[in-house]
Parts: structure tokens; sequence; C-alpha cells
């Protein structure tokens, strides 16, 4: 029986020192039935030269120049073009696995349609791989194991940009790559979670994510945290947003502030709370700011965290159990 096509897409841009150790991952994968839609989005290196020498020896690697400007518009091109049943991504200065189109083509026929097939991923760094990263690829892959990413999709992106795989059909059901909304990776994320596509467990290591200073997540203003924050906002508000209960807002640092400002902007009727002695009492943009024990006295209350420290962290959440309250329903960690 003939295996189904999968269609890998690719933006790349000036990323000629790691190119061909990513595309010679891709040809040397044990799973051979493939297409490379891969798009130059206006490189001014000599990867655009270095791609068309690989297309010009495998038929298999389809090399476009972006028409339109930045990661989105690569990424719609590559779609339109593609042929596959199934689709995934792959980053131009990455490693895959040699089974790692195997893997994620296996799990897909196995667990069926309105899923998406993700890996475990390890990070690498010629100067070594910091703490950040690294506590990042923890807890990411821990989700992984057990396919419960969403269950902390509030605090990161849970779904590895380059690594998942879905079929064509509910990927176009979740409106593809076609919101011009960055991070784009995050905001694909949750239309996963809402459209219900379900994560398959994975216990295998299938990507290679390379880190290094100049990489685009670290240096592009699309990436900041305010991006991050926003996005964040406006699904949680299109998704899991209960209007029969009281929102309450956990902090007021930067996340916090712009939170509340984002509700303010689109009439969210909220409450505000933290333990900062020197902001209880005090009104922040029209709120007055409430000790955290003013919960207890907040009728079915909808809160969402905004405290970032890890001990605080696991102290507001034996509070919030001590007050029967569960995640999710009645509250989510946004940090």
């Amino acid at each position: 029986m003939q295996k189904p096509l999968v269609s890998i897409i690719t933006p790349f841009k000036n990323t000629s020192a790691f190119l061909e150790v990513c595309i010679n991952s891709i040809i040397n994968q044990t799973y051979t039935n493939w297409e490379l839609l891969i798009i130059d989005d206006h490189s001014t290196d000599n990867s655009y030269a270095l791609v068309e020498a690989y297309s010009k020896q495998d038929s298999r690697i389809k090399l476009y120049k972006n028409t339109g400007k930045g990661i989105i518009d690569a990424l719609q091109m590559a779609f339109k073009n593609s042929s596959g049943a199934m689709i995934t991504r792959m980053d131009s200065d990455d490693i895959m696995c040699p089974n790692k189109l195997a893997v994620l083509v296996d799990k897909l026929l196995t667990y069926g349609k309105q899923h998406v097939a993700v890996g475990l991923v390890e990070y690498f760094n010629a100067n070594g791989v910091g703490p950040g990263y690294k506590s990042y690829e923890t807890w990411l892959n821990n989700l992984t194991e057990t396919g419960s990413n969403y269950t902390e999709i509030y605090k990161e992106c849970v779904i590895p940009s380059p690594c998942w795989m879905t079929y064509k059909e509910d990927l176009i059901a979740c409106d593809a790559f076609n919101p011009n909304i960055y991070p784009e990776d995050y905001d694909l994320t949750f239309r996963f979670y809402k459209h219900g596509l379900k994560c398959i467990p994975c216990n295998e290591v299938l990507h290679k994510w390379r880190d290094y200073s100049t990489r685009t997540s670290r240096t592009h203003i699309h990436y900041a945290q305010n991006h991050f924050t926003t996005l964040k906002v406006l699904h949680f508000l299109d998704i899991d947003y209960d209007t029969t209960k009281n929102l309450v807002i956990w902090g007021a640092g930067t996340k916090g502030k712009l939170m509340a400002s984002l509700f303010i902007e689109r009439q969210v009727p909220f409450q505000w709370i933290c333990d900062n002695p020197n902001k209880i009492g005090k009104d922040i943009y029209g709120k007055k700011m409430l000790s955290f024990d003013a919960l207890s006295q907040i009728k079915n209350p909808q809160s969402l965290i905004t405290v970032a420290n890890k001990e605080a962290q696991k102290e507001i959440k034996q509070y919030l159990q001590s007050l029967n309250l569960q995640p999710v329903k009645d509250y989510i960690f946004f940090c």
C-alpha cells in the first residue's frame, strides 16, 4: 500500500550556514514519500543558490521565491503549492532525526484524523544550551510524552513549531497559515486547541532544534513578550472565557498590566489582585488593587495568574485548591 505523501513546509532567509545539514537530514529520512516546499524569503546570502543546486538533483525539493514578505507569506505560499495528504513544518536551521517523518506518519495513520502528531525535541548550540531553553525543552517534552500539551497552553507554546504533523484537511479546518498573526506558531497551536485536534503522545526525540544568537525567535519584534501576552489573552477570550464567572487578574507586573489594558479596551469586566503590599489598595488603570485574600469573597471566580515566580505559583495553586477551584475552569496560569 502506498504511504501518504507528506508536504514539508520550510521558509528560509540567510541560513546558508545551516541549510546543507538541514536538507541532508530531510533527504536521509527513512520515510521517502515526501515533498519539500522550500521558500526563499528574500535572502541576501547564497542560500538560494545552495537550495537550487539540491532542487536540481532531487525533484522532491521544490524551490520558490516568496512573492510577499515574511514568514507567514512564505508559509502561505508553500501551503498553496503543497500536494501532500499530510503537512509538517521544518525550520531551515534545524535537523530532522532520521526516523522523524516515519514516526509522525505512523502515529497519524494509527490515530486518524482530528489529531496532531508531535515529537520530542532537543536543543543544541555550539556554545552550549542555556538554562532557559533547557527548561523549556524539558517542560515541553514532559507534556508531549503524555499528549497533555493543551493543559498548559496559556504558559508557553506547547507544540514545537518544527516538529508536528497533521492531515491537510484538518489543517485547513483550522485555517492553515492564513491568519496574519505573530507569533504564528503559537497562534496555530491555539487554533489546533480550539478545533479539538488531539495531541498524540510520543516518547522519541525526533527533532534537533538549533539555538543561536541571531535566531529569529530571539531577535525579531514579532516574538517579543508583549506579542505573546496579547495573543494568549485574545485566544482566552475566544476559547475559555466564561462570561458567567467573575474574571480576576492575579499580579500587577508587566504582563498583568498588559492583560488589564486589553480587557479595559474590550470592556471586559474584571477584578485585580496581587500580593505586593506597595500596590494593594492603590488605583491602577481605574481599578483598585485587592489583596489575594479577597478571592475567597469573590463569587464564582475565573482567575488568570500572571505571577512568574515558580515558588509563588506553587503557593497560589495550593491556595486555589484550598478553595476547591479547578484548573482551566476556575483558574489559568499565564506564565
